[in-house]
């Protein structure tokens, strides 16, 4: 059973989201752009090793640091209507965790389901706390390791699925994106196909939360410093009111003003 597609609105995918803790929209990007980008992030791919693990996927490449290894995502990081959904489910205040590019090679066995807030100790149910989008770069199948789901477990109190919980595939045309909580289980799916299948992950986190990733170090200033204003935001230069990621007392977007007038 796959999962069916909303309309690219505010109000539909959070309902969806508050419903089924998931909403697809298909074809966000067009099949042209979604081939560029791929093609770009394919350059990157060939020096990205395989995973280290069965959670990784032992045939399954992951671009981390992703900000700092292409501009692909710069606007769509920002878009109306992901920030109009993301304001919804996770407040004013929040920013980018986990971005990664995620090849799932030929043979990868499916992922184990999990949820991607499990890593912040608290008990279920709570607040949502991250808010992920997986952007297909490739048509996604059942066949070539669809993003498996399971509908309405962002609910669950502390329930864990077994290997008769029933799941959908988010199967999707290249240019789509899936929305989903972090509450909810999910994981990637068994490639079959002798093909790779190529997506990538968009997390946010409540912005009283330490980021999966540090894009503080990971995204090198020089490079921030050239990107839009609210991008910057998103990787860390930015404060969660009163004052919580302050640099010496101020805004962290000041310690990018020094450093560029430090380097002129």
């Amino acid at each position: 059973m796959s999962v069916r597609a909303v309309k690219p609105d505010v109000d539909e995918v959070t309902a969806a989201l508050t419903e089924d803790g998931f909403a697809l929209v298909e074809r966000f990007i067009d099949a042209g752009r979604a081939a560029e980008v791929r093609k770009e992030l394919t350059d990157v791919l060939k020096n990205t090793p395989e995973g280290r693990n069965d959670f990784e996927g032992f045939s399954t490449r992951r671009i981390y640091a992703l900000f700092a290894k292409t501009r692909a995502f710069d606007d769509l990081a920002t878009h109306p209507l992901l920030l109009g959904v993301l304001d919804r489910v996770l407040g004013e205040s929040y920013q980018l965790s986990a971005p990664v590019g995620i090849e799932i090679g030929p043979g990868e066995k499916a992922q184990v389901l999990h949820t991607d807030d499990s890593i912040y100790p608290i008990p279920r149910p709570h607040q949502e706390l991250v808010l992920n989008t997986m952007w297909a770069l490739d048509d996604f199948t059942e066949a070539n390791g669809a993003t498996r789901i399971v509908p309405g477990s962002h609910k669950w109190v502390q329930q864990r699925p077994d290997e008769n919980t029933e799941t959908l595939m988010a199967e999707m045309p290249a240019g789509s994106v899936l929305f989903f909580v972090g509450s909810v289980f999910h994981g990637g799916g068994a490639n079959n196909t002798d093909t790779p299948r190529f997506g990538t992950i968009l997390e946010y986190v409540a912005g009283w939360l330490r980021p999966q990733e540090n894009h503080v170090i990971a995204v090198p200033p020089e490079v921030v410093r050239n990107l839009p204003k609210r991008l910057q935001e998103l990787l860390g230069y930015n404060i969660h009111p009163p004052f919580v990621g302050y640099v010496d007392g101020r805004h962290p977007r000041w310690s990018l003003e020094r450093g560029k007038e430090a380097e002129s």
